[in-house]
C-alpha cells in the first residue's frame, strides 16, 4: 500500500468522497440532458426519418413538458361487443374515431379498450391528430402524430383489459375535433364499442393510420370502437368533471355531430363563464353515459354489457384523471323496469360513497318526468316522485341540480314542457339538453366533500 508523505500534498479521505460525490453528480446531469434531448426529437420517424404517409412528422411530437395536469378532454364509456365482429373484429381496417375536446392541452394521451374481446387485440399501428376542419376526416396540417405504447409503436391488448398510450406531445385547442386512428391486421373480435355516439366516424381499408387528407375514408360509422378516452396535459383546467349517466347523459336523441348533449353544453358554459372573468373552477368535461344504463341491473354477457352503474364507477369515474366532481343523472331506467325507490336509492348512495372515498364531490340529479312514454304507468311515477323527494332533500347527495323541475311541464308534472321534449317523451330535444346544461349551479362544483351526508 502506497504511503502518504508527510507534509505532502496527498487528499484526505472526506476530500475523496466529496470529490468522487461530483463527478457522479455530472455524469448524472449529462445523462439528464442527453435524454431529454432525444425524447424532444421526432417520436413519429421510421429508419428513413419519415413517417407512414411520406411526409416528414412535426418536431414536437415526442413527449410533452411536464408543466400542467393531466385532465379528462373526452371520454367514451365501453358498452359491449359490436355485432358482426366477433370472427375478425376490425382487422385489415383503419379505424378513425372522431371526437370533440372539452379543454385543450399540450399533449395527448389515449385509452384503448378490449373489454368485449374473446382474444388478444394487436394493434400495429396508432395515430392522433387535430382535424382539419368540423366533423372533417382529414388531419390538420402538421398535427399527425403516431402514438406508441411503452415506446413500442404496436400494442397488444389481453382479452378483457384496456391499454394506456404514451404521451405525445400536441397543441389540442378546447372545442375541437380530434381523430385517434387504430389498425389492427389480425382478426380479434368482437370490437368493444359504443354505439350510441351522436357522431359520425370513419373507416379505410387497409392501413392509412397516418394519412392527413382523409380521402382513404370513404365509410362513414355512427360508432366508437376501442377508444374510450383521450387526456390532454393543461394549463387550461385544473380537474375533471365526470357527467356519468344514461341515453339522457348520452345525448342519444341530440343532433348527430353537432355536440349537442348536455355535458357538451355545460362544458361550453364552464369555458365561457371563465372566459368572462367569472370565479368558476377550471375543469373539463367528459361524459360516461351509456344508453339504457341502469343502477340494478346489467345485461346479459361475461362479461356483462352495458353494466350497470355501481360496477362500472370504478372505471368510468375513478378512472379518469384528476376527478373532482361527478354529476350523477341515472335511475329512471331503473324506475320504468320496475325497481322500488328503497334500492334505487341505496344504489345511488353506493356510487356516492365511492366517489367519496376518492375525495370526489357528486351533484345528483332528480329524475326527468316521461308522462306518454309505453313505459309510463301512475305506480312508476309515484316511485319516481319518491326517489326525488330524497334526494331533494339533501339525503342522498353533496348537492343537487333539479332536472325535474327545469324541464317538466308545469300544467301537467308527469311529462316534458313540449319546448324540450324529443318527441319520445323520454329524452330531451337540442333544446332541453341546453336547459339542463344551464339547470347546474357552477358554484355547486366548489368545495370539499363533506364529512357526511
Amino acid at each position: 500500500m502506497t504511503k502518504r508523505r508527510a507534509g505532502g500534498v496527498g487528499v484526505p479521505p472526506t476530500q475523496h468522497r466529496a470529490l468522487l460525490s461530483a463527478i457522479i453528480a455530472l455524469i448524472v446531469v449529462l445523462s439528464a440532458a442527453i435524454y431529454l434531448g432525444a425524447a424532444a426529437g421526432d417520436g413519429t420517424r421510421g429508419d428513413d426519418g419519415k413517417n407512414s404517409a411520406g411526409s416528414r412528422s412535426g418536431g414536437n411530437s415526442a413527449a410533452p413538458a411536464s408543466a400542467g395536469t393531466w385532465v379528462g378532454a373526452w371520454a367514451a364509456a365501453p358498452v359491449g361487443g359490436e355485432p358482426g365482429t366477433g370472427r375478425t373484429g376490425m382487422a385489415g381496417r383503419s379505424v378513425r374515431n372522431l371526437v370533440h375536446t372539452s379543454t385543450g392541452g399540450a399533449g395527448a394521451r389515449i385509452t384503448l379498450s378490449n373489454l368485449y374481446g374473446r382474444a388478444p387485440l394487436t394493434l400495429t399501428h396508432a395515430s392522433i391528430a387535430v382535424a382539419a376542419a368540423h366533423n372533417s376526416s382529414a388531419a390538420a396540417e402538421g398535427t399527425m402524430r403516431r402514438l406508441t405504447f411503452g415506446g413500442a409503436t404496436s400494442v397488444t391488448v389481453p382479452a378483457g383489459q384496456q391499454t394506456l398510450s404514451d404521451a405525445v406531445r400536441l397543441q389540442v385547442p378546447p372545442g375541437a375535433d380530434l381523430l385517434v386512428t387504430t389498425y389492427s391486421p389480425t382478426a380479434s373480435g368482437p370490437a368493444t364499442y359504443h354505439p350510441y355516439a351522436r357522431q359520425i366516424s370513419y373507416l379505410a381499408d387497409g392501413d392509412r393510420t397516418e394519412d392527413a387528407t382523409g380521402t382513404p375514408y370513404r365509410q362513414r360509422t355512427a360508432i366508437w370502437r376501442y377508444l374510450t378516452a383521450v387526456d390532454v396535459l393543461s394549463k387550461q383546467a385544473d380537474g375533471t368533471v365526470v357527467a356519468f349517466g344514461d341515453s339522457i347523459t348520452d345525448g342519444s336523441t341530440s343532433t348527430e355531430s353537432t355536440n349537442r348533449r348536455w355535458p357538451d353544453a355545460f362544458s361550453e358554459r364552464l369555458r365561457t363563464a371563465e372566459a368572462a372573468g367569472q370565479d368558476v373552477p377550471r375543469y373539463s368535461v367528459v361524459n360516461e353515459g351509456i344508453s339504457g344504463n341502469q343502477i340494478l341491473t346489467s345485461l346479459a354477457g361475461r362479461p356483462a354489457e352495458n353494466q350497470r352503474g355501481p360496477v362500472r364507477f370504478a372505471r368510468d369515474v375513478l378512472g379518469r384523471p384528476n376527478v373532482k366532481v361527478v354529476v350523477i343523472d341515472l335511475g329512471v331506467n331503473d324506475v320504468m323496469h320496475g325497481g322500488a325507490a328503497d334500492r334505487v336509492l341505496a344504489g345511488l348512495r353506493t356510487l356516492v360513497r365511492q366517489a367519496h372515498a376518492h375525495g370526489i364531490k357528486v351533484v345528483g340529479a332528480t329524475l326527468m318526468p316521461f308522462g306518454g312514454h309505453p313505459r309510463y304507468s301512475a305506480a312508476r311515477n309515484a316511485v319516481r316522485q319518491t326517489v326525488n323527494a330524497a334526494i331533494r332533500s339533501g339525503t342522498v347527495y353533496d348537492a343537487v341540480v333539479d332536472f325535474d323541475k327545469a324541464l317538466r311541464d308545469p300544467y301537467d308534472p308527469r311529462r316534458f314542457a313540449s319546448e324540450y321534449d324529443s318527441g319520445d317523451h323520454l329524452h330531451p330535444g337540442d333544446r332541453g339538453y341546453r336547459k339542463m346544461a344551464r339547470t347546474i349551479d357552477l358554484a355547486d362544483l366548489k368545495g370539499a366533500v363533506p364529512a357526511q351526508l
